[in-house]
This record gives C-alpha cells, structure tokens and sequence, in this order.
C-alpha cells in the first residue's frame, strides 16, 4: 500500500516510532541498545533481566559453563571475578572499565594501587567473552559478563542466587585516579567505608553485606602487615586481633619481606560462600582492618549487622543479593551510551 501524498510527514514519523518502540520492547538488544528513544526526545533505557532474550538467549548458559570450568581448575577464580565487579562499579559506575588494557588512548586502572599485582581472572573474562562472541556477535558487553560472573562465581561456591538486570554498555575509557580514591583501602577505619560507601549510593546495610564476600578469597601479606606490627604508629599490633589468629598469622607474614605471602579471608572455610566471616569477625579474627572495624569501629548499626549475619546465614544471603543488584546498578551506561567492546581489554 502506497502513502498519500497528502498524508503529514510527522504522521509517518509516528507511524516508525511506534513500531520500533514495539519491536524494541518486544526483542531487548534488536537495534543494538537497550532502549529506545522516547516521544519527547529523551533515551529511555534501563536495566532489564531479559535484555538478552531474543539477542543471545544462550548468555546464562555460556558463562555458567566457562565458569564451572575455571573454578574447578582453581577455586581461588570465584572470588577474584566477584571483586573484578566491585573494583569495576566503584570506578565510573559498572562500565567494564576495569578490564581495559594500557594503549594510546587509556591509562589503565589495573596499575591502581587497589589492584596492582592483586587483580585476577581476567583471562576468565577473555574466555567467556571469547564464546560469547562467537555465538552472539557484538551483542553482550563487557560490564555485563562482568555483572553475570559475580553472580554466578558466588552461586557456584554455595552463594545465593539472584535474578540480575541487564543492559549496561561498555566504557571507552578508564580512571586510574579514581581507582586510586574510590575503591576502600584494606586499611580504612569504619567512618572511611561508609563515606566510601555512600560515594556510590550504598548505605551501611549494603557495606556489611557486601563486605562478606570475604568469604571467600585470600589477600596479600602486604595488606594485612600493618595489623601485626605497627597499626598505630607504634610498632604495636592491633589490640583487636585474637592473640591465637594473630601469632599464627605472623608466620605467614614476616617483619619484612613475604608482602605475597596469601591468607585465606576466611580461614574457616575459604572456598565456601557462607557466613563464616561474620562468626570471625565477632572472635577477632577479621583479617584486613577494614573486616575487623565493622564490629570495633563503634558504629552500632555495622556493629548490629555484623552480630545478625553471624547467626543467621539466610539473611545475609537474602541481603547480599539485594545489595550486589544494587551495587550493579551504580551509574551504568544503558541505551545510545557506550559501546559493546568487542575484546574486553580495548576500545573499539
């Protein structure tokens, strides 16, 4: 059927928007973004769990199966891929800026004093990108493999699950600087977190939550010395280290020297997401400064949750999944904004 030529070209327009806000609605991804552009002008774009439905039906399927591989070969990959996502969001929001390599271009935030030498699984990333691309070709982002591989690294190490919004887009640049300021040292006392913390719109509730994901994992000497020989400036150990935990971590972490030597966060039982780390924490027994001030720092509502994860495992799950969401929702680029990167580690 032909149009008449008396027919308003801003019908026509009409006409156009409707059906690609109807196709848009109906297949997330089907232009290349996650939204569409709304009557007045504006991009209206947000995260969905569906996004990928109809672009890459199979997504959940691929991460999960390189995933179950990576941790088999290496259990240490789960908590390594859980913290890639956390350095990621708390740095320009959950844009994948995190994975890009030194170029031209981009001074890469893998050089920041948080994750220098201390950042890992970014060959695990590759992988999963790798077959993503494959099967679905410049379709899921980086941001996102990086959301769905948290998620699935603390499912497979006995975690909760949780249904998780998808739609971010890549960045093309990275922040060394704000690596440098944003994400909280091992050393910060209770007050530094939670202005941290609320830097990013997460209140003390997601900060006690989040920081159980120390469950799992270990960490460098280096980030833990200062505790056991001069927390204060007076080459005293911290007086809120357990006196049994605290001469057995000296062996694994001399005066000098040793600064890789690894401890597990949760020597109790450091492969299995549990609420262990919180039973610790009320014995003394945290092993970064920033674990053990969320029950001595005298902030009673850390104090309060600290106490509540440790007796109950089902609410700190219940909670750590509502705060990964919202954690995952910091600041994303969503709609006409970013890129999908093609390799993780540069800009297109």
């Amino acid at each position: 059927m032909a149009f008449s030529k008396n027919i308003a070209p801003s019908f026509i327009a009409n006409i156009v928007l409707v059906l690609s806000f109807t196709i848009s609605i109906a297949h997330p991804g089907f232009f290349g973004w996650g939204g569409y552009n709304g009557p007045f002008g504006g991009a209206v774009s947000v995260l969905f769990p569906e996004f990928y439905q109809f672009s890459c039906p199979q997504v959940d399927d691929i991460v999960m199966s390189v995933l179950k591989q990576a941790i088999a070969k290496d259990p240490r990959v789960a908590a390594s891929l859980l913290r890639l996502h956390f350095h990621d969001c708390f740095v320009q929001g959950c844009d994948a800026s995190v994975l890009l390599d030194d170029s031209a271009t981009v001074v890469s935030e893998k050089n920041a004093l948080p994750n220098k030498n201390s950042l890992r699984g970014f060959e695990v990333i590759d992988e999963i990108k790798s077959k993503l691309e494959e099967a679905c070709p410049e379709t899921v982002s980086c941001a996102d493999v990086l959301a769905l591989a948290a998620r699935d690294s603390t499912l497979l190490s006995g975690g909760p699950n949780w249904i998780l919004p998808l739609g971010r887009r890549d960045s093309q640049t990275a922040s060394i600087a704000t690596a440098n300021s944003n994400i909280p040292p091992p050393n910060s006392t209770v007050q530094n977190l939670i202005t941290l913390f609320r830097r990013q719109g997460l209140d003390e509730t997601d900060l006690v939550a989040l920081s159980g994901g120390h469950t799992i994992g270990v960490a460098r000497c280096t980030t833990f010395k200062q505790r056991l020989y001069n927390q204060n400036g007076n080459n005293q150990p911290d007086q809120t280290l357990d006196k049994t935990y605290y001469a057995g971590l000296k062996s694994v972490c001399p005066t000098s020297g040793g600064d890789n030597n690894l401890s597990p966060l949760d020597f109790a039982s450091p492969a299995s997401f549990d609420n262990a780390y919180f039973k610790l924490i009320l014995w003394g027994k945290g092993l970064l400064t920033s674990d053990e001030v969320l029950y001595t720092g005298n902030v009673g509502e850390t104090m309060d949750l600290v106490k509540k994860y440790a007796e109950d495992e089902g609410t700190f799950f219940d909670q750590f999944a509502k705060s990964m969401i919202k954690m995952g929702s910091i600041s994303p680029l969503t709609g006409l904004q970013g890129v999908v990167r093609k390799n993780c580690r540069s800009v297109n």
